[in-house]
């Protein structure tokens, strides 16, 4: 770290599943659409990072609406975009019209995408990228998809922000990828505790434990560059670290719970307890923080990546009047209490639902724009991050005002540059800045 000084929806083969039906609800969407069928309603879809999230969310792109194509496409592995590239041709083969010459290699390859003539951009590489690529998307006059997290520090959060403004301005639609806001039974939920059905807020438990975090072996011929950048995951500089990159999902549920209000403070520890000498990365591996509202509610999150242990993925929920339950890993939502309740309504694969009203909203233009709450669910994070690593309780407007950066520029990557030597954070030694 220094300071400033200027599917599992990973799993493509699994995401590839969901195309038929996918196909089918979108279908009956674009018939109603009279516009859609003719040669210049073809919406241009651009892809920009082709791991296998990205290769998922460009699959159910091309879903989303009958008259959708994939004709640009970008990674700085040319490996992984030629496999994606075919995965994708394999179950779109009339929607996939990606030429020799629109496959872009190298870390300018986002810049070659959104000059090739595409509308619409898709942003799926490591969470360090997402402020630069973001806003030189919206700068384009692109509407865009974006994965979580929104970025890995404070100054790319309001790199972020400003970025979603100017959407608006353009009139451009931003979606964030944070998938649980799409499932309907999280929206009637949600809806149902916003309405007041548990009363006040007083207290949330949201957890998320798995295990490790994925590795990709040494192959020969790989600098130490790549061999890191393969595995950008293990690095906070790169991922945001674990409870950034991953265990964001049940902070954003968290916040939404909130009503997408910002805490005052936050304190929490973590560590690295099964990451040991000899393991790659400086990530932790887990995290407790406790988030503290104006209101007097508390918010308590607790996630970890460790092998052999029980998971628990989801948020305990309680109010003034009864208590509610989110069982990610169950699908299971209930409210206790005076007013009983239990989802048993439709359930819908939230996933293909991000790009569903992506290109819904873009076809009748009237653009949708997930900006300030994308912005708030990430800075959840990093607030949580920043308190665990210093050991310090530090306000949301510190947080969000701090100038430290996790690392270099992004647009000063390249396989020449030399790979940060950023040590592990250790609680009441790293410093905030």
């Amino acid at each position: 770290m220094r300071k400033n000084e200027s599917v599992s929806r990973r799993n493509f083969i699994k995401t590839t599943g969901l195309a038929t039906a996918g196909g089918a609800i979108a279908l009956n969407m674009g018939l109603s659409n009279p516009s859609l069928g003719k040669g210049s309603d073809t919406l241009k879809v651009g892809l920009i990072g082709c791991g296998g999230r990205g290769s998922g969310a460009a699959n159910q792109a091309l879903n989303a609406d009958p008259n959708v194509v994939l004709t640009a496409m970008a990674d700085i592995f040319e490996d992984r975009l030629e496999e994606s590239y075919a995965n994708l041709k394999k179950i779109h083969p009339d929607k996939v019209k990606v030429s020799k010459k629109n496959k872009f290699v190298g870390f300018d390859a986002y810049q070659k995408v959104l000059e090739s003539g595409v509308d619409v951009v898709l942003l799926a590489a490591p969470p360090a990228f997402r402020p630069e690529h973001f806003m030189a998307s919206v700068k384009a006059g692109k509407h865009v998809f974006t994965e979580k997290p929104m970025a890995v520090d404070a100054p790319g959060i309001r790199k972020t922000q400003e970025a979603a403004r100017l959407a608006k301005e353009k009139s451009l639609s931003v979606v964030a990828g944070y998938c649980w806001r799409f499932h309907y039974p999280k929206r009637e939920i949600m809806k149902r505790i916003h309405e007041g059905q548990i009363g006040d807020v007083n207290c949330i438990y949201a957890s998320q434990n798995a295990d490790l975090y994925w590795h990709r072996d040494r192959k020969p011929g790989w600098s130490d560059n790549e061999y890191n950048m393969r595995n950008w995951g293990r690095f906070n500089w790169i991922s945001g670290d674990m409870i950034a990159e991953f265990a964001v999902h049940t902070l954003d549920l968290l916040s939404w719970a909130m009503g997408d209000k910002a805490p005052i403070k936050a304190t929490g520890t973590g560590g690295r307890q099964v990451y040991q000498d000899g393991v790659i990365g400086n990530n932790f591996d887990h995290f407790a923080v406790m988030f503290e509202y104006e209101n007097g509610a508390k918010g308590f999150h607790f996630s970890r990546r460790q092998n052999d242990c029980d998971r628990s993925y989801g948020l305990d929920i309680v109010g003034t009047k009864g208590q509610a339950l989110i069982d990610c890993s169950r699908n299971k939502h209930k409210i206790t209490g005076p007013e009983k309740w239990r989802f048993k309504g439709e359930d819908n694969e939230m996933y293909q639902t991000e790009h569903d009203e992506l290109f819904a909203a873009i076809r009748k233009g009237e653009p949708i724009n997930d900006g300030d709450w994308m912005c708030n669910s990430t800075m959840l994070a990093i607030l949580g991050r920043l308190v665990a690593y210093t050991g310090k309780t530090i306000t949301w407007e510190e947080a969000l005002n701090s100038e430290e950066v996790f690392g270099p520029p992004t647009e000063s990557y390249s396989w020449d540059m030399k790979w940060p030597d950023i040590k592990e954070a250790q609680p009441g030694i790293t410093k905030f800045y």
